[in-house]
């Protein structure tokens, strides 16, 4: 109920704004001012025996200076359910300077870049299957799922990004942390090769990390912190788009080096299809999770999701949205109202 009055309160706020699509953004001499963000308040239905609400939302500040034609720093605050839920004080902080023809460095509390370069399954729903879905807010599984196919090394820690500019279409990346309660230290890279030209666009993503001595590393929603040697992950990813038609297929691989406790690595694997006709957009979503899969003394846990949605774009900031599928051996209905600005 917390959640939903969240994000409740944030629809009212965004309402009230008149041109709220000209009026969030600024821009004077070298200066320049950027909030974008949403808001998600809906209900969802497990076995469709109960009405639970639902909330999300989420926003973004960026500000920048343009120092001249080459060189630009900024610096960005972001915040949203997903990370108030983990009891942080922010979804992203930091510094960035980019460098024209040459890439940006980013400085701060923010994803990684093996993150940032993924890509994730289509959807048109509200229910955020691509960043801690909120339907496992409401459905708990029998075991440990990994909800999520593009890689992540958390957020809790500064970090530094560095990723080139797009040539030709590939644009690539390193990331370093350290200075964690979670563990010692952690590299990540990531690399994304888009061709948007052409009757079919396509988009591919492959991100790596490698975390050291990882102790009650948590990012996820139903899988056990982990306490282990080390973690190695890898995530890969691929979109193409036909005309009105967009279909998408992700992996995702953990593997922890003697683990201690209970299991949380294995892999995730999913696909999706969407289409989109003028105001009216619909899709088909699923990820299959295996936990457990290298341990040869525990049993796996397995858990399939299949998620049908279908979104109406009221007006330029305003969409309706509904969902129905099942997760964790649950079937649920979902439907929301989402704001954009």
């Amino acid at each position: 109920m917390t959640n939903m009055k969240t994000a409740l309160a944030v629809i009212a706020v965004v309402m009230g704004m008149p041109g709220v699509a000209s009026a969030l953004e600024y821009n004077t001499g070298k200066f320049s001012a950027k909030l974008t963000g949403y808001a998600t308040g809906g209900i969802i239905e497990p076995e469709f025996k109960s009405t639970l609400f639902i909330g999300d939302w989420r926003a973004r500040g960026q500000i920048m200076y343009n120092a001249n034609n080459t060189h630009k720093i900024g610096f960005v605050y972001a915040m949203d359910q997903a990370a108030m839920d983990k009891g942080n004080f922010s979804r992203e902080t930091f510094a960035l300077w980019e460098i024209a023809d040459m890439g940006r460095i980013e400085i701060g509390y923010t994803d990684s870049i093996a993150r940032k370069l993924g890509v994730g399954l289509p959807d048109v729903g509200g229910l955020r299957i691509n960043d801690r879905p909120l339907y496992n807010e409401k459905i708990i599984p029998d075991g440990p799922v990994i909800p999520d196919t593009t890689l992540t090394s958390g957020r809790n820690a500064p970090r530094i990004n560095l990723v080139t500019a797009p040539k030709s279409g590939a644009q690539y990346g390193l990331s370093f942390t350290s200075f964690s309660g979670d563990y010692d230290w952690a590299m990540d890279a990531g690399l994304k090769i888009r061709r948007p030209n052409g009757k079919i666009k396509t988009a591919y993503s492959l991100g790596v990390s490698f975390m050291d001595n990882p102790d009650n590393f948590d990012p996820e929603v139903y899988t056990p912190g982990v306490t282990a040697d080390w973690r190695a992950q890898m995530s890969m990813g691929m979109n193409l788009q036909y005309n009105s038609w967009v279909w998408g297929t992700t992996a995702r691989v953990i593997y922890d080096q003697d683990p201690i406790g209970p299991v949380s690595d294995g892999f995730v694997l999913g696909t999706g299809l969407s289409y989109d006709l003028l105001r009216y957009n619909v899709s088909l979503t699923y990820m299959f999770s295996d936990t457990g899969v290298w341990q040869r003394d525990i049993k796996d846990f397995q858990d399939n999701m299949l998620i049908a949605s279908f979104r109406y774009k009221y007006s330029e900031n305003v969409d309706l949205w509904m969902s129905g599928g099942t997760t964790s051996k649950t079937p649920f209905f979902s439907a929301g109202l989402r704001l954009t600005f």
